[in-house]
């Protein structure tokens, strides 16, 4: 059908070259749709030349007229773009290793309809025993271990399980094996970690303008996408944690825990609903 008696709701994200007329042609096309705008945020990045565009919209219109006349617009002004019905759940794979409290704090989370994903399998290096705070339930659960030995042969698993489950994100929830350059480049761009430290660690002259260039947030717990180069993706978000003199290693690991699961759920929050662009070795984040 060309049109329905019940509105849609659905987000389109926009990256491009910057020139005069993007946001006349786009609000244009949505009110040809008969549309009508929620939420609308924008950046130009006078460094890198590129305009992102983040626009919430409902309309009668079904989605593939929507598309189509979107398309047109994305062809003039060279559009990156994608429309996404707003609230979709996103299929999501969740990698974890001992330590679950991401891994319960993102189950959690989704329970509660905070997250919109979908998770469609667990994998781990332990045993489900291993869990100590998550309630997987009937969460499809994969004992994938491995060693130096197999380290290629499990890798291999972990890529028939995104195939098989048409998983469109995976999360690293403390997973605490190192990827190979081989399977951080296939994962690049559709993965997020959680990293218990502060990154990027800057070295030598000029830290801040180093910082700078890769768009560090906070200090603290990073979250990022994985790129070829491990721990050193776009940053998603950081925060930080005060600890003191008085602090003992167990403070600060429970602190630990508490800032991982934050700075992961808000950053996963964020991918989910369409909120992080990448640009360049950097994001562009419309937070909410």
């Amino acid at each position: 059908m060309a049109q329905s008696d019940t509105p849609h709701s659905y987000t389109l994200v926009v990256s491009c070259p910057d020139r005069t007329g993007i946001v006349h042609a786009v609000s244009g096309a949505i009110l040809a749709d008969e549309g009508n705008i929620l939420e609308s945020r924008q950046f130009d990045d006078r460094e890198t030349g590129r305009f992102f565009l983040r626009v919430v919209f409902e309309t009668e219109r079904d989605d593939a007229l929507v598309r189509e006349r979107m398309a047109g617009i994305a062809d003039e002004f060279a559009m990156d773009w994608r429309l996404e019905v707003t609230g979709r759940p996103v299929r999501t794979l969740i990698l974890v290793s001992r330590f679950d409290h991401c891994l319960g704090y993102l189950l959690y989370k989704m329970r509660m309809g905070e997250l919109p994903m979908d998770v469609v399998a667990i994998a781990s290096n332990h045993p489900a025993s291993a869990m100590t705070v998550s309630t997987i339930g009937d969460i499809p659960f994969h004992h994938l271990p491995i060693t130096k030995e197999t380290k290629a042969e499990q890798e291999a698993r972990i890529k028939a399980l995104v195939d098989e489950t048409g998983a469109e994100l995976v999360i690293l929830a403390r997973y605490m094996q190192i990827l190979s350059d081989d399977m951080a480049a296939w994962l690049s761009g559709r993965c997020i970690n959680i990293h218990h430290s502060f990154l990027p660690s800057f070295k030598g002259a000029k830290p801040y303008h180093q910082a700078h260039r890769r768009g560090v947030k906070m200090i603290g717990a990073t979250a990022h996408y994985v790129t070829g180069d491990l721990d050193e993706g776009p940053i998603i978000h950081q925060a930080a944690e005060v600890v003191s003199h008085e602090d003992t290693p167990e403070d600060l690991v429970r602190k630990g825990r508490e800032i991982e699961s934050r700075v992961l759920g808000k950053a996963v929050g964020w991918h989910l609903t369409h909120r992080v662009f990448l640009n360049d070795g950097k994001t562009v984040v419309f937070g909410n």
